[in-house]
């Protein structure tokens, strides 16, 4: 089996480039050749210092790191990463046996799309977000800070004024969001998709009625391994790991830990760093690498908090809480609320200050904590969603798409 693995990076900048590494690593562990092929330039994880992995850079840039009319002009169809990609799979010494996407916002675009269909090979995408139905990407109105309830593609949904930036980069993110569908309406027979959670399956699915799709499900990996528990009774602090912005609840976490009397603790970094340090009791100490954070985690957070206001599919850092033995605390919202059991584990609640204050101050009885963070850690290790069972089912996945790609009703479907 060959793997081709496509996304943006060769290094974590969110959370689809982890998964797209710790995927490849885990597909390389059980014996599946990787090819991992990434748009942007940039140095590599050390995930993927592996025999089984073959990493191919295209050389292009960050649409981010463009001005704005080339990187707008780029986001919506770059031609130049459609001719490197065709390069690039045409010297592969072996043809993959699928392809599997994993993010092409940021310097790939959709013009990716066409290149992948003319090889004929199967193509699945994991949908860490909602860009294959929403111009934004992450079904979220931003102008009112709530989860968008619009048709996608409707004149309701072009016409709103939804993009954390502008009106007109509304208009750039339409312009990329119709040329995407339209290529992949005209290029696929069949595309497969991967949901990592129920929630976003259920939200994503009904709206892709009709298209091309089949559906999956397959949770996202853990890198955490096995350990004691934790003790989040020792800590003193309510954690948050991750992007520093309004959609995430980062601002809710502050003020709701104040509000409880807990202190507050923040990794990472984002567009709110400096509201949340005005906060009293924040600490805002930037992004640390991966077993640092851990180690952090394990000596301050009485719990980890994801009260996202956005319907997130499936944030890692509540899986790697309850794989530590730490209480956590998600939205309702998210996909990860699924692994939480409510007053057993962790808490789900409500994106709110004044539920979250709630639970918070629940988070001051030691014994509760300690009780919480036991049953998490027993709860995860019966199921671990780990690297090892990540590859399992992806590799089930791969077979299943090789043998729909050589049955002949497939064949004679892809030739008209």
């Amino acid at each position: 089996m060959h793997a081709a693995i496509l996304t943006n990076f060769a290094t974590p900048k969110g959370g689809a480039e982890k998964v797209a590494i710790e995927s490849a690593r885990g597909l390389a562990e059980a014996g599946v050749a990787v090819t991992l092929i990434h748009g942007a330039d940039g140095p590599a994880d050390p995930m993927l210092d592996h025999p089984g992995i073959r990493r191919v850079g295209l050389g292009l840039t960050d649409v981010w790191e463009r001005p704005a009319w080339r990187g707008a002009v780029e986001g919506i169809w770059n031609r130049e990463a459609a001719r490197r990609l065709g390069a690039a799979l045409a010297a592969l010494p072996a043809r993959p046996d699928v392809l599997h996407l994993h993010q092409w916002t940021r310097a790939l675009s959709p013009a990716i799309f066409p290149v992948l269909a003319r090889t004929g090979i199967p193509v699945a995408v994991t949908l860490h977000d909602y860009f294959l139905v929403c111009p934004n990407g992450v079904y979220y109105r931003f102008d009112k800070a709530e989860p968008c309830g619009l048709r996608p593609f409707s004149p309701a949904c072009l016409a709103a004024p939804c993009d954390p930036q502008s009106r007109v980069h509304k208009a750039v993110r339409v312009a990329r969001a119709l040329a995407q569908v339209a290529a992949i309406a005209r290029c696929f027979p069949a595309l497969d998709l991967v949901h990592v959670s129920d929630g976003s399956r259920a939200r994503l699915e009904p709206m892709m009625r009709g298209a091309p799709f089949r559906h999956h499900r397959i949770d996202n990996p853990v890198r955490v391994a096995r350990a004691a528990p934790a003790d989040p009774a020792a800590g003193d602090a309510i954690a948050f790991i991750g992007r520093f912005t309004r959609e995430k609840g980062a601002d809710l976490v502050a003020h709701a830990a104040h509000q409880a009397g807990l202190p507050s603790l923040f990794i990472g970094d984002g567009p709110l760093a400096d509201e949340l340090r005005a906060v009293p009791g924040a600490e805002v100490i930037g992004w640390r690498a991966p077993a640092e954070v851990e180690a952090l985690l394990r000596a301050r957070a009485r719990a980890v908090a994801a009260p996202a206001r956005w319907l997130e599919t499936g944030p890692l850092t509540i899986y790697e809480a309850l794989a530590a033995g730490i209480p956590a605390v998600a939205s309702d919202r998210a996909g990860a609320g699924e692994k939480i059991r409510d007053g057993e584990t962790g808490f789900v609640v409500a994106p709110e200050v004044a539920a979250l204050a709630e639970v918070f101050g629940r988070l001051r009885d030691d014994a509760l904590v300690r009780r919480l963070g036991e049953a998490a850690h027993a709860r995860y290790w019966d199921a671990p969603m780990t690297l090892a069972a990540h590859a399992g089912a992806l590799r089930n996945l791969y077979e299943g798409m090789k043998g729909a790609a050589e049955a002949p009703s497939f064949q004679r479907k892809a030739v008209m």
